[in-house]
This record gives structure tokens, C-alpha cells and sequence, in this order.
């Protein structure tokens, strides 16, 4: 397993009936899943994502974000780096370019290898953030890079997660047509970096969300919702779940207590390492609340012995060999072997 497409491994996950998707229901888990896509801003957060999606035997997104680029004065080594630890990974990962506002950012991460894109036109009119969009995506996908996209609030400027902004079905489905995204990130009861976990999620709208668009759901802003929440969306019908923020908390909370033990302690790799273990842990936890361990490998088992049962028939032969492949992206969980004790 190593790097691979984005939309190889969130396409499988969709939801059945999940507009275009639902041809290819028959290989799909009978329920949701959810794919976890967590942040990157340093080498030990791409260490401890993999780490953590291998020991949940589960597929993973790294995202860097083009907030984390400016941060690094440029996007090429933190990309290099996070592609890197992709390549080595003992499940498939994508990486991700995160929250674009700029084309030539873009731009970079298809030159630098990246298998998706989140271009953010939220910020503009719906006219200008449809044209964008589409020439973005045309872009990318001439490329073979997947695109996912905002429609932001209609008439504000706020962004599709504004407090109280809650995305349109009519209009999230006239959007992708008339872009031809891959992914959609929806405004459901969701903000950015939410320092605690209340938020209130909008099933009916996830619901009817997942009926009139036909590409997946993302969820961004998703530290803010607590565990059972998660799984209830997912169930509902996101498939894309985008979380920073309780993973730094958690990663800085290991940190800090390493060096509140030991106020002379000055060797970086005693509390990055520390940071980056806890993070580890987190990760596996998570995806385990988005069903993404033993409920995908279930339903890949399930797909394989459809199969199995096709074989008779060349062309049911042929699906089935593909919904096989498909399953292998998900394997049962197995305990974390990447990381090593940091120095004594």
C-alpha cells in the first residue's frame, strides 16, 4: 500500500444511493463510512496520521492546508516530506492540498504529486466562485487530480462554515453541475477550529444533502462535533471527514506535559515524540468513530464473496475482481509499529 488517489479511497466509502454513486451500490458498505482527513503541519503530524490509520488498519487523507504553507514560507518541503511518509505507509494515503485560495498554489501541488485539491471560492460570489471553480477543476482533472470544492454562503462572505450558514440542496446540486467537482463540503452546523466538542449537526439537511448531490459529502470543522455525532453523520450520509484542531489539541497536550515534568528538558524529539505518539493513538480512535476498521473490512469481505459468487460470468468476474481491489484499501486493525520510544 502507498500513495494513491483520493477518490479511490473516498468513493468506495460513499454512502449507497448516494446520487452518482449509487450504480456501483452493490460494492459499496450497506452503511455509511466515514474516511478520516486530518491535518499536517510538521513532519510528527504526518507520522502520527499513518501511524495511527495503519494500527486501524484503515485508509487515511493527509491534508496540508494553505495556511500551513504560508506557515513553512512555502508549500514544497512540508510537501515533500508528507508525501514521503505516504509512499512508506503500510495503508493507502492520499494527500491533500487544503482550503486553496490561490491558482498557482494549485498549481504546485499537482506539480509536486498531490492527489486532490480543495479549492476554497467561498469568499467570492456565487457566479465568480462557480467560474473559478470549474477552471480549477478542469485543471485538476486534466491532471487526473480529484477537486473538491465550497459553495460558500450564498450572499455573504463568511464561508460555507459561517456560524448559522447551512448549505441549500437545490443549490449544492446546481453547483457541481455546473462545476464538476468531485467532493462537496456543505455548511451543516460545523466551524472552524472550535475549541470545544458542541456542536449541533443538521441530520435532515445531511440527509437530503446526500439525496440531491451526486458527488460525496466533506465535513469540514469537524473537532467541534462530539464522537456519537461523527458517527451519526456519517450514517447520515457524509463520507469526508476533515479534523485539525482536536488532534493539535491533543498532540499539544502531550507536549506541554513532557515539558512541565522536566522544566530542563531541551531535546525537541522527548516532547514531539511524546505529541506525536498521543496523536498516533487519537487518529485510530477516530477512525474508528467514523466506522472506517473491522465495519469496511466487514463490507469488503462482503463485496469479495459477491464475487466469488459472480464468477461464472466473465463480466461478473471482472466486477467482482474490481470490488476485491476496493476492499484491499481496508484491512483489520493491527497494532502501531512505525514509531520507535523517543531518546532516553
Amino acid at each position: 500500500m502507498t500513495l494513491v488517489g483520493t477518490g479511490e479511497i473516498v468513493r468506495p466509502a460513499a454512502r449507497p444511493g448516494h446520487g452518482a454513486e449509487a450504480g456501483a451500490a452493490g460494492r459499496l458498505p450497506a452503511v455509511g463510512v466515514g474516511v478520516g482527513a486530518f491535518n499536517v503541519v510538521q513532519l510528527e503530524h504526518a507520522e502520527a496520521i499513518v501511524t495511527g490509520a495503519e494500527a486501524a488498519g484503515a485508509p487515511v487523507v493527509l491534508q496540508i492546508s494553505e495556511n500551513t504553507a504560508r506557515y513553512h514560507g512555502t508549500l514544497g518541503p512540508v510537501a515533500a516530506a508528507t508525501l514521503a511518509v505516504a509512499r512508506a505507509a503500510r495503508v493507502p494515503v492520499a494527500v491533500h492540498l487544503d482550503h486553496a485560495t490561490c491558482p498557482e498554489l494549485v498549481q504546485e501541488a499537482l506539480d509536486l504529486g498531490f492527489t486532490s485539491v480543495m479549492f476554497d471560492g467561498s469568499a467570492l460570489p456565487y457566479e465568480e466562485n462557480v467560474a473559478a471553480t470549474a477552471a480549477v477543476g478542469a485543471r485538476c482533472h486534466a491532471a487526473g487530480v480529484w477537486v473538491e470544492a465550497e459553495l460558500g454562503e450564498i450572499g455573504g462572505k463568511d464561508g460555507v462554515h459561517a456560524p448559522g450558514a447551512r448549505t441549500d440542496p437545490d443549490e449544492a446540486a446546481a453547483f457541481v453541475a455546473a462545476t464538476g467537482v468531485d467532493a462537496l463540503a456543505v455548511a451543516v452546523g460545523t466551524s472552524h477550529a472550535m475549541a470545544t466538542r458542541d456542536a449541533r449537526l443538521d441530520f435532515a439537511l445531511i440527509g437530503a444533502l446526500r439525496t440531491a448531490v451526486p458527488v460525496p459529502l466533506v465535513l469540514h470543522g469537524s473537532s467541534g462535533v462530539p464522537d456519537p455525532d461523527l458517527t451519526r453523520a456519517v450514517a447520515h450520509g457524509i463520507t469526508k471527514v476533515n479534523i485539525a484542531t482536536q488532534l493539535n489539541r491533543v498532540f499539544t497536550g502531550a507536549a506541554r506535559a513532557v515539558l512541565d515534568s522536566d522544566p530542563a528538558l531541551s531535546d525537541p524529539r522527548r516532547y514531539l515524540g511524546a505529541g506525536r505518539t498521543a496523536m498516533a493513538h487519537e487518529v485510530t480512535r477516530l477512525l474508528g468513530v467514523l466506522g472506517a476498521g473491522a465495519a469496511v473490512s466487514a463490507a469488503a469481505d462482503g463485496a469479495a464473496a459477491d464475487g466469488a459468487a459472480a464468477d461464472g460470468a466473465a463480466a461478473d468476474g471482472a466486477a467482482a475482481d474490481g470490488a476485491a481491489a476496493d476492499g484491499a484499501y481496508w484491512r483489520e486493525p493491527t497494532a502501531p509499529a512505525r514509531l520507535a520510544s523517543p531518546p532516553a
